[in-house]
């Protein structure tokens, strides 16, 4: 940890709205929520070096393999926070945040369990108050149920839906994969993905009591 200490953010509440004087010539500030071992991390930044990359990690062994890959490479535009996600709003000023990343979150797959989601209402709302209007959700998933959900579960909070698929690698690779995604696409499971775009939208009430999915 100490050897990479340069890539970790200490106190991530003292940057709230200041995120992009990390990089100010960053044309974009986009954020992953549980990077694990970072290869996905990592492989999108070097390939936008003009793209100010934060990943969000809780589990330290991961987060260091992460922060190793990204040392490793030399990168200037990823840095790594430790955070709850429900704490984005308290670290991220409103518009501040262009796109984030949801790869192979935790299914939560018993009923009672869907506020955890993190495509659940109650964290679409939380990155609402993050993302730029017209800013983007990308999500990608092995798990049908959570997708299928998933599906049903963001447009009713102000997203609109593109590039929706259930067999992402149909016709081979396609894009930078996580740790995961590689493997699950060298055992043959489909991976399903979709793009989430903010548009204007106005509470009124949705039932987001996590019941159902």
């Amino acid at each position: 940890m100490e050897r990479c200490a340069a890539f970790q953010i200490m106190a991530p509440y003292g940057q709230k709205g200041r995120w992009r004087e990390l990089m100010p010539s960053a044309r974009e500030l986009r954020v992953e929520l549980g990077c694990g071992k970072g290869r996905f991390t990592v492989e999108t930044a070097k390939a936008e070096p003009d793209v100010l990359f934060l990943a969000i990690e809780r589990v330290p062994d991961a987060m260091v393999v992460a922060m190793e890959r990204a040392a490793r490479e030399k990168l200037e535009n990823v840095r790594f926070i430790d955070a709850d996600v429900n704490q984005l709003p308290e670290f991220f000023a409103p518009g501040e945040v262009d796109r984030i990343y949801i790869n192979f979150c935790d299914p939560w797959p018993k009923s009672n369990q869907a506020k955890r989601r993190l495509t659940h209402g109650n964290f679409l709302k939380l990155y609402r108050r993050v993302l730029v209007m017209g800013g983007q959700i990308w999500f990608k998933s092995d798990n049908e149920k959570l997708f299928a959900f998933s599906r049903e579960e963001i447009p009713q909070f102000g997203f609109s839906l593109s590039e929706v698929t259930d067999d992402l690698h149909a016709d081979g690779p396609t894009g930078v994969m996580t740790d995961y995604e590689a493997k699950f696409y060298e055992q043959g499971i489909p991976i399903h993905r979709l793009v989430a775009t903010m548009t204007p939208w106005t509470d009124e009430g949705n039932d987001t009591d996590g019941k159902g999915g």
